[in-house]
């Protein structure tokens, strides 16, 4: 049996929940038809949509047609969704599980605004998509006219298909049709099919639902132009939905894999109790459900719409998002009480955004428009009894950057250690929060950077022009540290959110920081004699415009003006083209506001006013925490990330880059004293601890009375003691001859570079041969002995083996001996006699080899080493 899910959108008022009423009754699923407009159709459940008409939820619904013509068993599962612009973001969660669509229109009004809104959603989520034109029994109906209009909007890919189709309009479609058509005068079936799923053709059908014709002729088309998907081999679904009914909560989810019975444990840990088969307002109760098939389960509560369960991955960021806030007013009730009501409807339909603002104490939410505020009115009162008012719709804003900027987090407070560095740059338009890590892991370990990116994610960042949210950035985790036994989880989300409000301050310092507000794609259809008002009115609303076409005595402009200014434009269009004008808005993203001054006035926002966003970091110094200014945190930070050189002016600029140089020389000279200064501060603390709890002390071999000052008995105390003067007995100890050799951990530079991690990921022997010529250049230059070790212990029954590569000695350990310990072996025996230095980022072998007499390198220190010499050689051979 095939299976397919196929929804029905269309732009309201042209037909559509009439059509699956039709597509009902003629399957036989419904022995009565019912009306839209008497307030008996099957799919108009809801009370609410009974009483205006409108489709508000989508809806499902299932009929069966039995074999013919040569075709297996179909079962469509059919999804009514809402044809109304505020109701889009339920009709665009509904499209992520389908397997084919019905698009409506109108046979009077043709292709609208919004029907061009779903065309573009049906093209993003690659849906192959039939064409109904309905309504085709009103004068003024002309299915050539309609066809025409079509293929002018959405290509040759539209055929009519009422009757045979014309094999020279779909050999016109795609390569293979058209070699059929020229070898066989037809296409062969699997290949029409295929071009249909690949949305390179769109079967169009005209007839009238509410008279029944032409329905038949779409079911037929259904059910042979049609094939079920493959199906994943283990279990998988995609989340839809998730509502409520009679208290229970039910998460409506698509099967694309394997096959999910009743009190199955799903893949993220919950119990599907009930399986429920709605069709209409009744549903049924089964034991399991196959793929393509949908259903309502009950028992899970951590659900969301557009999660995927198993093999199905989560579905992306929605298209269309709502451009309107709120504010919540509810005098009969806590505001805690209706913020809980509204958290518990934003399960359900993630668009709402609902934000409570602490400082304010109010409930704010998101809306498309007016008709689904009305909605969620009456939703609130019958569900929850609360009865809430909603203020005036305010802009949602948002702020971006428009140059890159540093970012610097830290917090110290007594017995917790955290230093963030981020690189925030503006992003493309429409790009969202983007987040990445390009930090070495000597810099910082793995896991901290995984928890770096978390906080990142998981919250909305304000800005620190009005506090609007953060959009069209990329965020880029370049620097951090952490402490090995006071640092705690906790301590990064607070470095972390520190510096991103930091960087925002920077920016806003340097007038980087960007008001952005929503703008509207408009198509404005009006009589010739009236242009000129139109066009007056798009420029007077800071919009711009494309130069008009005349389509007879009527003209069409299109073009893009803001949100704020557009509202209620509307009526205006009425009154002075007295009812003949047609408007129609799409959302065209966020971009510049175009009275920023006025916003930021209007708001009198105060970022350091905003102590839940504090851009300033905390500091340690005599046991105890302190702020440093957000302005001040550069020069205090533990952590030269690099990127304030990289920043700092244009390159080119000498002058720039000298400042921005003895800037950053400055700071690293303030954190190295600083640094000395808590050393010897901490070493006094220490002493002081010691004397209290021990009692004063003595100078070994001497009397308390004979110490001398107490600050020279402190510093033998905490010091090494002055070694003896050299007499004829003792000798000094002679400094070691010979060459200097440098011992290299091969993987962990490797792995400690950019450049060679790279290289490593496509061919790692071609890193390998990378860094053993870079240590040939290297010792060269420097004149000493190189020996880069590689790990080889996992090679069974494998021996030691020493290469030599020109100056270089490159040795690959035997089985069982890590490069470690052939390290820790060879510096035990080479620093007695010779100065040795080790490359290595391991921490407890930087301990090891320093203890043997070596001294040690980390590899990002070596890394810089190693350009500086580069650097040389080629200044000496261009000399």
């Amino acid at each position: 049996m095939k299976r397919l899910v196929i929804g029905l959108l269309a732009h309201v008022d042209s037909g559509k929940t009439t059509l699956a009423e039709g597509l009902l009754y003629r399957a036989g699923v419904l022995r009565k038809l019912g009306r839209v407009d008497h307030k008996d159709a099957f799919l108009d459940t809801d009370a609410q949509e009974r009483a205006r008409g409108i489709t508000i939820f989508s809806k499902q619904a299932v009929l069966t047609l039995p074999a013919q013509d040569g075709t297996e068993e179909t079962t469509l599962t059919l999804l009514d969704t809402p044809g109304h612009v505020d109701f889009s973001a339920e009709a665009e969660r509904a499209l992520q599980v389908l397997d084919y669509a019905v698009l409506v229109i109108s046979g009077t009004d043709g292709v609208q605004a919004h029907t061009e809104t779903l065309w573009k959603l049906l093209a993003r989520y690659r849906v192959p998509t039939f064409i109904f034109v309905n309504k085709m029994d009103l004068p003024g109906a002309d299915a050539a006219v309609h066809l025409r209009e079509l293929r002018g909007r959405f290509g040759d890919g539209c055929v009519d298909f009422t009757a045979a189709p014309d094999p020279e309009a779909l050999a016109l479609c795609s390569e293979p049709l058209m070699e059929e058509v020229l070898a066989n005068g037809t296409p062969g079936r699997e290949t029409l099919l295929m071009a249909i799923a690949r949305r390179q053709v769109f079967p169009c059908f005209f007839g009238a639902a509410l008279r029944l014709d032409g329905l038949d002729a779409l079911l037929h088309g259904l059910q042979t132009l049609t094939r079920m998907p493959p199906a994943w081999g283990e279990f998988g679904a995609r989340v839809f939905k998730v509502s409520e009914d009679a208290g229970t909560r039910l998460s409506w989810l698509k099967v694309t894999g394997g096959v999910l019975h009743v009190k199955d444990t799903l893949p993220n840990g919950e119990k599907a109790d009930t399986l429920r088969l709605y069709s209409g307002g009744k549903f049924r109760l089964v034991s399991e459900c196959l793929p393509g098939t949908v259903v309502a389960v009950t028992g899970p509560a951590n659900t969301r719409p557009g999660q995927g369960l198993g093999a199905e991955a989560d579905a992306g960021a929605p298209l269309l998002e709502p451009v309107l806030n709120y504010r919540v007013d509810c005098p009969d009730a806590d505001p805690h009480t209706v913020l809980k009501a509204l958290q518990t409807l934003e399960d359900e339909d993630p668009q709402l955004h609902v934000a409570w603002r602490a400082d304010l104490a109010e409930v704010h939410v998101q809306l498309m428009g007016e008709v689904q505020l009305e909605i969620l009115q009456n939703i609130l009162q019958e569900r929850f009894k609360l009865a809430v008012t909603f203020s005036e719709g305010g802009i949602l804003y948002k702020e971006t950057l428009t140059a890159a900027v540093e970012g610097i987090g830290h917090y110290e407070p007594l017995r917790h250690y955290a230093e963030v560095h981020l690189l925030l740059e503006p992003g493309p338009r429409g790009s969202g929060v983007q987040l990445a890590a390009d930090c070495p892991p000597d810099s910082l370990a793995e896991n901290w950077q995984r928890l770096v990116l978390t906080h990142l994610a998981e919250r909305t960042h304000p800005g620190v022009l009005i506090g609007a949210p953060l959009t069209d950035v990329k965020i880029t985790l370049a620097a951090g540290r952490a402490h090995q036994k006071h640092t705690e989880g906790g301590d990064f989300r607070q470095a972390t959110y520190r510096a991103v409000r930091q960087g925002l301050r920077m920016a806003e310092a340097k007038s980087a920081v960007q008001l952005l507000e929503p703008w509207y794609e408009f198509t404005l259809t009006l009589p010739a004699d009236c242009l000129g008002r139109a066009m007056a009115d798009v420029q007077r609303m800071c919009g711009s415009f494309e130069p008009p076409v005349t389509l007879g005595d009527a003209v069409t402009l299109t073009g893009r003006l803001p949100v704020a200014t557009a509202r209620g434009y509307a009526r205006e269009i009425a009154a002075y083209t007295h009812g003949l004008g047609r408007w129609a808005v799409l959302p065209a993203g966020y971009d510049a506001c175009h009275n920023a001054e006025e916003v930021l006035a209007d708001f009198s926002y105060d970022p350091d006013a905003d102590v839940e966003n504090p851009a300033d970091s905390v500091f340690c110094s005599h046991g105890a925490g302190y702020l440093v200014r957000w302005d001040e945190v550069p020069a205090k930070a533990h952590v030269d990330s690099g990127l304030s050189r990289r920043l700092d002016g244009p390159a080119g600029a000498d002058t720039d880059a000298e400042e921005a140089d003895e800037e950053a020389q400055a700071n690293n000279a303030r954190r190295r004293a600083a640094a000395y200064r808590g050393t010897l501060e901490q070493d006094k603390e220490l002493l002081a601890v010691f004397e209290r709890t021990y009692g004063k002390i003595k100078r070994r071999g001497q009397p308390a009375e004979a110490n001398g000052s107490d600050e020279k008995a402190d510093r033998s105390a905490m010091h090494t003691r002055p070694a003896p003067a050299a007499s004829s007995s003792a000798l000094a100890k002679p400094q070691p001859t010979g060459p200097d050799y440098l011992l290299v951990d091969g993987y962990n530079v490797i792995f400690a570079w950019d450049e060679l991690r790279k290289m490593a990921d496509a061919n790692l022997d071609a890193a390998r041969r990378r860094l053993m010529d870079i240590l040939c250049n290297y010792a060269g230059y420097k004149r000493c002995v190189p020996i880069l070790v590689f790990d080889a212990y996992k090679v069974r029954g494998g021996t030691r083996e020493v290469e030599r590569h020109h100056n270089l000695y490159v040795v690959y350990t035997k089985e069982a001996e890590t490069a470690d310990m052939y390290i820790e072996r060879a510096t035990h025996e080479l620093a007695k006699d010779h100065r040795t230095r080790v490359v290595s980022s391991d921490g407890a072998e930087q301990i090891i080899v320093l203890g043997n007499g070596a001294l040690r390198v980390s590899a990002r220190a070596f890394a810089e080493e190693v350009a500086a010499v580069e650097k040389e050689i080629r200044e000496f051979l261009q000399e």
